[in-house]
């Protein structure tokens, strides 16, 4: 059975149980902060756990899921995996643990057709109940129902005895049997066993209790079912395959990546099903929006495509491939996800420039090694406490560049240095715990903050209406209800109906005020929590109390400004597909009163000539005062128009769909104008990289804009008068003044060499002996970092047995260079390191080579003491 029948083939079963088919949220979870990505099908119904009223009491989904915690096992086993779809069917307080059960076993037997010979199930060992409904309505025979503990089947595990507080409950787990012929092959295998016999498919969670801050559960009003039953071991079941990576859904990537294997590998199925896996990981984390980086999820991403590169070097691969092969997932993945192939390019761009940076770190690593280990030499390389230093240091080339520990431990044989690789392995330890923290849950199971006051949905009627009459539903001070407030009180006021935009797809929200007669409360923020806008702000004269009638009013000239801003995203997304093709597409946005920031794929920096096109575009549409409307319709609908969604946005079944005239049509929730002609004037502040294949241009539009056009023309005109020459001349006379300034400094640098070269002598008189060593310390005025190392060198071609440092201060800021003579060197002496040692005092800090090594600083006051310190170190 394929892969993508199955899916249907659930969804549809749950359908006909009268449960809401929703969406797969994204990877990166919705205002859930209790996880970095989402690891269950359940995190996006945590408001339906508790009560929230969505509209629905039963769900069923497939939701795109992403774990880090088994990274290292993936490939090495037959069903461990970094992204998966994990099928569930969800009870929010009406059906329980009978219909759960008696569901699971009528898809698996009636539906798919799994003989009932080859299901065992397990049950929690106090759950008398879930064990009698198996047992006497299921008629599973006794053998094949096993009971377990806390671990294995209770949710949160342990969670009785280690926490969190929140709901949790006993759970029951139905497991496929592969056959005796499998695994260990023992009389008494039973689905405890980990020999690979039995391979779970289905958990069924009964969440009856509530976890209190003593430990002790109390019985939940309304009991919930959560369900998950991963689809790759599923599909592996249903086609026959012990291994996931044999299932359809891996098999045509698996087979491309084994055409371009050159070097055969004892491991070469782990590193190939690693790949594939990492691969579908990498492609759907892109897809929701994130990208790779060195910080939270990103990072993610470029580990993980850093350890599928090296597992591709392992089998003789080193060029890019990974890339090549997203046409080949996408294709895989078209039903679910048919968004992925117009998609494809610019994720697959995105991967080969990581692809290309991290290859090229790795032909660089001798180099990248040993300039970070330039400091140590042979001998001091064998001392305990250096070998600790060099365990970190090489996990620090690991965490910084990806730089295996293999590598590095090569060079440093080579090179006579021993690294510790019991430190390197504790570090990596250490980053494998912070990185399981990350993706386990943190605090209680739930945050209930904003659900707790069951209120209903807020009106929002801002896109036309400015101001509002509305009714007070309830005030909040420091996150608690309140029934009035008063002067100079900070609160929360939700009203029943609101003009207030709360933030949200990149737009700030709205401020203004909300008055009752003589009562003022200034909003100074306007935030949504869950379905409620909240206004945030203070009483800034009289009170106010709930149900209290009031008028609400938004700032008007602000909202304008932002709708300008709003809409010049929009003009400006237009005009860059147009002048730099149809790849790109919005990768975030912040929209403001004074300006915007735009980010969006590209691979390269923009051009002065492209920059300057886009712009002319972007004015040109403004120019033309098109139309721009708003209409809303269901999704389906607005797929159809080809209307362009943000890539990490999730959608609900209604959209809203901004269109100007036949040049943009995007989904936006945001406020908008009425004609392009009314921002006035769009003006590119600046253009810049964000990530790899991304870029940011900010602008602005509107008085703003015409502000900044104003400010730079009387800076021009300015310039223009102290250089006496017309403004359209001022380049040529600006860069005629720049030679002449350079013409200048080439000669006054030369004569100062000149006079440097006459004091030479003088400055090996000023050395004194410290150990039978030459020190040298001296500071000098007005020198370049050039000049100083010239200086240093002069000195050195003169003299022997010498430590030299020399300093300069210029506009505040300290200079320092210093270099040892090659027979100190030949003795360990090293530059880089005395001048690591050194640089703080000064402000800053520095390195280089056993020969020379140059530092920066910000306390020009501290070189004496500085000088003093590098003697001390000397004498030492």
């Amino acid at each position: 059975m394929q892969v993508d029948s199955l899916r249907e083939k659930f969804l549809g079963f749950f359908k006909s149980k009268k449960h809401k088919i929703v969406t797969s949220d994204s990877l990166v979870p919705q205002d859930d902060l209790t996880v970095l990505f989402t690891p269950a099908g359940m995190n996006q119904f945590k408001k339906e756990f508790l009560g929230f009223d969505a509209g629905f009491k039963r769900a069923a989904t497939s939701q795109r899921c992403l774990r880090t915690d088994d990274l290292e096992k993936v490939g090495k086993t037959s069903s461990h995996h970094t992204f998966f779809e994990m099928l569930g069917n969800f009870s929010f307080g009406d059906y329980f643990k009978d219909e759960a059960i008696s569901w699971a076993w009528e898809f698996l037997i009636k539906e798919l057709k799994i003989s009932e010979d080859r299901l065992w199930v397990s049950v929690y060992k106090d759950d008398a109940e879930a064990y009698q409904i198996w047992k006497e309505k299921i008629g599973i025979p006794v053998k094949r129902i096993i009971k377990l503990g806390d671990k294995d089947n209770f949710w949160p595990a342990e969670a009785k005895t280690k926490g969190p507080n929140g709901p949790c409950g006993p759970c029951s787990e139905i497991f496929y049997d592969f056959g005796s012929n499998i695994g260990c092959q023992k009389a008494d295998c039973t689905p405890a066993c980990d020999c690979g016999r039995f391979v779970e498919i289905w958990n069924l969670v009964f969440t009856q209790f509530n976890r209190k801050d003593d430990g002790s559960l109390e019985p939940l009003p309304k009991k919930n079912i959560d369900t998950g039953m991963g689809l790759e071991r599923l599909a592996s079941v249903m086609e026959g395959k012990q291994s996931n990576f044999e299932t359809d859904l891996f098999e045509p990537i698996v087979r491309e990546i084994k055409k371009h294997i050159t070097v055969k590998s004892t491991s070469e199925n782990e590193f190939v099903y690693a790949i594939a896996d990492h691969l579908r990981a990498v492609i759907f984390c892109i897809y929701d929006g994130v990208l790779p980086s060195n910080e939270s999820r990103g990072y993610v991403v470029r580990k993980i495509i850093r350890k599928s590169v090296l597992h591709l070097c392992s089998l003789g691969i080193k060029e890019p491939l990974l890339n090549k092969l997203v046409p080949l997932v996408a294709q895989v993945m078209r039903v679910p996800y048919p968004e992925l192939i117009e998609k494809q390019e610019n994720i697959a761009q995105i991967i080969l420039s990581e692809e290309k940076k991290f290859i090229s770190t790795l032909n660089d690593a001798p180099k990248i090694i040993k300039t970070v280990f330039a400091s140590y030499n042979h001998s001091a390389g064998k001392a305990e406490s250096v070998q600790v230093e060099l365990g970190k240091t090489a996990f620090e080339l690991y965490d910084t560049y990806g730089i295996p520990f293999e590598l590095t431990q090569d060079w440093a044989s080579k090179s006579g240095i021993k690294i510790s690789i019991d430190v390197f392995n504790k570090e990596m330890l250490a980053q494998k715990t912070r990185s399981k923290l990350q993706s386990s849950m943190k605090g209680d199971v739930f945050n209930t903050k904003g659900l707790e006051l069951k209120l209903k949905e807020t009106k929002f009627v801002g896109y036309k209406d400015y101001s509002a009459k509305a009714k007070i539903l309830a005030i909040l001070k420091d996150n608690s209800e309140v029934k009035k407030a008063a002067q100079g009180d900070a609160i929360q006021i939700i009203l029943d109906q609101t003009p207030f935009y709360a933030e949200g797809g990149g737009q700030v929200g709205d401020v203004g005020v909300i008055i009752k007669g003589k009562n003022i409360f200034e909003v100074l923020d306007t935030r949504k929590i869950d379905k409620v806008i909240a206004h945030i702000g203070r009483v800034k004269a009289g009170n106010f109390k709930k149900t209290d009638l009031v008028k609400a009013e938004v700032n008007l000239e602000r909202r304008m400004s932002i709708a300008r801003n709003h809409t010049g995203t929009h003009i400006l997304q237009a005009a860059l597909r147009k002048v730099l093709g149809r790849h790109v597409q919005q990768q975030g946005s912040l929209v403001s009163e004074d300006k915007f920031r735009f980010d969006f794929t590209h691979f390269k920096a923009l051009s002065k000539e492209e920059l300057g096109r886009v712009e002319e575009v972007a004015n040109n549409f403004i120019i033309n005062n098109y139309a721009v409307s708003a209409k809303q319709m269901t999704l389906k609908e607005a797929r159809k128009t080809k209307a362009l969604a943000f890539f990490g946005d999730k959608y609900g079944e209604k959209v809203r769909v901004i269109s100007i005239s036949d040049i943009s049509k995007e989904f936006c929730a945001g406020t908008h104008l009425e004609a392009t002609g009314q921002v006035g004037l769009l003006k590119i502040l600046q253009e810049g990289s964000v990530a790899s294949g991304i870029r940011r241009i900010e602008a602005t539009t509107g008085t703003f804009a015409y502000k900044i056009i104003k400010q730079e023309k009387e800076i021009l005109s300015e310039i223009s008068g102290l250089l006496s020459a017309p403004l359209e001349s001022l380049s040529q006379e600006i860069e005629k003044k720049i030679k002449q300034v350079k013409e200048l400094e080439k000669v006054l640098n030369s004569r100062r060499l000149e006079t440097m070269k006459n004091l030479t002598d003088d400055l090996i008189a000023s050395g004194e002996m410290i150990k039978d060593t030459k020190v040298i310390a001296k500071t000098v005025d007005n020198l370049d970092i050039d000049l100083l190392r010239k200086n240093v060198d002069l000195v050195k071609a003169k003299t022997s047995n010498a430590i030299i440092a020399l300093a300069s201060v210029k506009e505040g800021k300290v200079l320092l260079v210093m270099g040892v003579t090659e027979d100190l060197c030949n003795k360990g002496i090293d530059a880089g390191k005395l001048i690591r040692q050194i640089a703080p005092i000064i402000g800053g800090s520095g390195g280089g080579r056993a020969d020379f090594a140059q530092a920066g600083g910000s306390k020009p006051e501290n070189l004496a003491q500085a000088f003093d310190e590098l003697r001390k170190v000397i004498s030492i």
